[in-house]
């Protein structure tokens, strides 16, 4: 059907099409000046949305869920956590950097996130390192293998000896492609020469309720998450995927003390915004966030579940972005990390 020239469109409430258009172009560009006149001393003026790019109940949703009380307490409103799952973080990650830059959505961003997913896939909907602003670091925590509770192994080494009498036959969960969960465990099998069945999931939580079920084998969790279902005995540690062992499990081997080199990981955290938040806007955010993680509730409560805490500078969580990005990217690159 041929469509109406501009002089033949019906007019709108008494005024052409084509004037209407202008106007609302013009209205715009009013609000647009009026949005970048806004003084930023007024921030935050409402609600602030920690976007976690997960299910709930993993690492990431905790850390979002232990600043979010601090930081509305510095900042005097609410920081409500907003679960966003799939895609292995890239949709809720994707949502923050589309966002209005005005530091009223923002990322709880991680490992997995922010630059594994981008070390797997080269043309993601965002940049981690374009797209956002970083505003500072939050943690760091290693990954524990955890088994489920009715698989027949204890160590490292009798899980070794089931994959490779099975090979693809035991499964792993991870919170989604490209996660830390999946990167881990495919270094693992690299490092060890086995080969396991990845089950992607919409974050951790999920995963960790059907390995504990038996539904799933194996889960290359970060402690911080784990350690609760650990103590339970609701799951079973074999190895920590760190240079040194945890003070909150001190009986439990590193993988290297279990004969695995080469396969340790872990995952950072921390909180970015959209590309463009005014600079005073981050500055402002940057001086909350180490006021929180100074606190003592704060620390104690990282601490109590194998975090490390680590406050930074804006400047020195973009260049821990970048690091990190390099350095995943070798990873599945070497490694030969195919996505599934």
């Amino acid at each position: 059907m041929k469509r109406a020239s501009p002089a033949q469109e019906p007019s709108i409430r008494g005024k052409p099409r084509a004037l209407r258009g202008c106007g609302l172009l013009l209205a715009l560009i009013a609000g647009g000046a009026a949005y970048a006149q806004t003084p930023t001393g007024t921030y935050p003026s409402r609600p602030v949305r920690l976007v976690v790019p997960y299910a709930p109940g993993g690492n990431i949703d905790i850390t979002g869920r232990i600043i979010a009380p601090a930081l509305s307490e510095a900042l005097g409103v609410s920081f409500v956590v907003d679960n966003r799952a799939g895609a292995g973080g890239a949709i809720g990650s994707e949502l923050v950097a589309k966002a209005l830059p005005d530091g009223h959505t923002l990322l709880v961003a991680s490992t997995g996130s922010t630059t594994g997913l981008a070390a797997l896939y080269p043309n993601l909907p965002y940049d981690p390192v374009r797209d956002f602003a970083p505003i500072g670091l939050v943690s760091n925590v290693p990954i524990v293998v955890v088994v489920a509770p009715g698989l027949p192994v204890r160590t490292i080494k009798e899980l070794i000896g089931l994959a490779k009498s099975k090979p693809a036959h035991v499964t792993y969960g991870s919170g989604g492609t490209g996660t830390t969960n999946h990167l881990a465990a495919a270094l693992f099998e690299v490092n060890t020469g086995v080969k396991l069945t990845h089950v992607p999931y919409k974050g951790m939580g999920p995963a960790t309720v059907d390995l504990m079920g038996g539904q799933i084998d194996v889960a290359f969790d970060q402690l911080s998450a784990a350690m609760a279902f650990i103590k339970s005995g609701k799951t079973r540690a074999l190895a920590l995927a760190s240079p040194h062992r945890s003070k909150i499990l001190p009986d439990l081997p590193t993988l290297a003390e279990a004969g695995v080199t080469g396969a340790d990981a872990s995952t950072f955290t921390g909180l970015l915004a959209p590309a463009r938040t005014p600079s005073e806007t981050v500055a402002k955010l940057s001086a909350a966030l180490v006021k929180t993680l100074k606190t003592d509730a704060v620390r104690e409560r990282f601490s109590t579940l194998g975090a490390e805490v680590w406050p930074s500078t804006p400047e020195q969580l973009g260049q821990f972005v970048k690091d990190d990005l390099a350095k995943w990217s070798k990873v599945v690159k070497s490694a030969g990390i195919k996505v599934e």
